[in-house]
């Protein structure tokens, strides 16, 4: 997944900030981890929903030379106020026979793995959005 062209990796991350700040979703949110150089860049966050859910997310990104921030690696792990998993999104190639690989969805309510594609912290946000409305 890319990004509109030109923008560093310093305003990727702080456009993915400014969604956590303003995003009627998220009830609050603690950067944990975040580098940036001029070509690459590593968020890591934790999320509270206003559901009471949790999502934990880290993000590592590169910058092409025609300027476009793409996902290299990611995980967002959606719990329950308990803890519990409800789903989590990765691309940590462990399920090599799954279509869309290394692309994945782990299913906590049945305990399936299913294919998935390529997506960003503001994909997921999206569709948790739309998963609890």
């Amino acid at each position: 997944m890319s990004t509109p062209n030109n923008l560093t990796i310093i305003e990727y991350l702080d456009s993915i900030k400014e969604r956590l700040l303003t995003d009627p979703l998220i009830s609050s949110f603690q950067v944990v981890r975040e580098k940036a150089t001029l070509t690459d860049g590593h968020l890591r966050a934790r999320l509270c929903l206003t559901d009471s859910s949790l999502l934990e997310f880290s993000e590592y990104v590169q910058r092409s030379p025609k300027g476009q921030v793409n996902v290299v690696t990611y995980s967002y792990h959606w719990a329950d106020a308990h803890g519990d998993l409800i789903r989590r999104w990765d691309n940590t190639p462990h399920f090599p026979d799954l279509p869309g690989f290394p692309h994945h969805i782990h299913d906590g309510r049945t305990g399936t793995v299913d294919p998935g594609e390529l997506v960003s912290i503001s994909a997921v946000l999206d569709r948790i959005a739309r998963l609890l409305t």
